[in-house]
């Protein structure tokens, strides 16, 4: 690829709504871009959660690292100013919906993001992560939202 080429970035859904959805996909590509220990992360972590948010915050590291050490193939994250997910992103926030109510088919989704069978420890971060959510009231409802 020349140099001034970037390979084009497939967006075809949109951000699905709910401050939960959102702050979930923006602390996720933040940390993704950034790195882990972010500071616009954990000051969107601090925001929505307040004195509680180092639950979410450290179970949201967790999860990144486990799906960077877990996964054989690249995971596309977009910019946080795009206004779309990638097939990827909008695969992971399913999972996470699903990852409470309905493990089996998140476990299925999990694997199919990370190219491998080797998704349980990345299955369990994403249940934590939804379950940490939903305890500090900004549940991941995205089941509802991405079935449009």
């Amino acid at each position: 690829m020349a140099h001034e080429q970037t390979p084009s970035l497939d967006l075809p859904r949109a951000i699905p709504g709910g401050y939960g959805n959102r702050l979930f996909l923006f602390v996720m590509r933040r940390m993704a871009t950034a790195g882990v220990n972010d500071a616009h992360a954990t000051n969107a972590m601090l925001g929505a959660f307040g004195r509680s948010y180092r639950r979410p915050l450290v179970l949201m590291r967790a999860m990144m690292l486990e799906l960077a050490r877990a996964s054989s193939r690249r995971i596309l994250i977009a910019p946080c100013c795009c206004a779309r997910m990638t097939a990827d992103e909008a695969l992971m926030m399913q999972a996470t919906g699903d990852a409470l109510r309905a493990p089996h088919s998140a476990f299925d989704q999990v694997a199919a993001l990370l190219g491998n069978d080797h998704a349980l420890g990345a299955l369990t971060c994403l249940q934590a992560v939804a379950q940490a959510h939903a305890d500090l009231g900004r549940p991941l409802d995205l089941y509802g939202a991405l079935s449009e």
